[in-house]
Parts: structure tokens; sequence; C-alpha cells
């Protein structure tokens, strides 16, 4: 797994957290336990620095940048694949869907789904127990339903599922 140093500030990652080898983390990134961080995830902290909770998950091929504050994604929280989340808060348990955008400034509350494809503009407040969707996302709904379900099991599959990954994922060819 790549990780680098920048302006001598280094990635800090928690030895039980699973960094898949093909993410990249750059300067002041942590990574707390039980995370994980996977295929061709980009988190770059070049300017701030970027906080993935314990028990978190960011998903292949995502991109998490942050500009001279604090990104910070919650515990147990859900990054889905090809997101960007820039510079913004997303709480605990909250799942970011396939293919979202979450901007500068934006505050994600816990328990909250941001749906596939959806963008969260700037400095936006996406309420706890909540679905937005759209983009922009500006439709807001109660969390309930299948929705609550991914909310709900989405951290707990992916925790085994980077186990399974640390345990047996082997390089066969270059």
């Amino acid at each position: 797994m790549p990780l680098y140093s920048f302006e001598g500030v280094s990635p800090t990652v928690h030895p039980e957290a699973w960094i898949a080898p093909t993410a990249t983390l750059v300067g002041d990134v942590v990574v707390e336990k039980g995370a994980s961080i996977w295929y061709g995830v980009v988190i770059r902290a070049d300017l701030g620095r970027i906080v993935i909770r314990e028990g978190a998950n960011i998903q292949d091929n995502s991109v998490i940048h942050v500009g001279d504050g604090v990104c910070e994604v919650g515990r147990n929280a859900t990054v889905g694949h090809q997101c960007l989340v820039h510079d913004c808060v997303v709480g605990d348990q909250a799942l970011i869907g396939n293919g979202a955008i979450v901007l500068d400034g934006a505050v994600v509350g816990e328990r909250t789904l941001i749906a596939a494809g959806a963008t969260v503009t700037p400095g936006s407040v996406i309420p706890p127990e909540s679905v937005a969707l759209g983009s922009p996302a500006k439709k807001i709904i109660p969390l309930e339903g299948t929705a609550k379900l991914f909310v709900d099991h989405n951290a707990a599959v992916y925790h085994d599922l980077a186990r399974r990954h640390a345990a047996s994922v082997e390089l066969v060819a270059e």
C-alpha cells in the first residue's frame, strides 16, 4: 500500500485497519482501528487533515481531499464506490452512495444516506436519519425501509469483507 509523506507529515494507520495494496494515502491522514480503504482509493491530505474513524469503509476508486481544515468520515460510515468527498464531515454510520459527491463545508448527519449519484453542495447540512436525493441533493426524506437496512448493515458487511481480503488477497502476476 503506498503511503506518502508530504512536507514531513506521514499517514497514520492503525494496525487493525485494512488498506488495499492499490490505495494511496498522502500526508496528514489518520485511519483508525477497523477501518478499510479499498482498491484504487486516493486520500490526499496535503492542505489539512483527513480522519477516517473506527470501522469506516472507503470503497473502490473514491477520492477524499481536504482544504485547510479537517475532513472527517465518522465511525462505521461508508463512502461507496467512485465517490468524491471534499473538505466536509460525514457523520457516524452515514452511507454515501456510489458515485455521490459531497463538497466543501457540507455536514452529513449520523445514519444518513446520500443516494447514489447525488451531489451535496458546499455548506449543505443534511440532517441525521434522512435520505438525500438529487443533484443537487435538495430532496430530503426520512430514513426508512430498504434505505434504513443499508445503513443498519453495510458497515458490518464491509468489516467482514475487509477481514477476508486481509487474510487471502494475493498478487498473482505483475
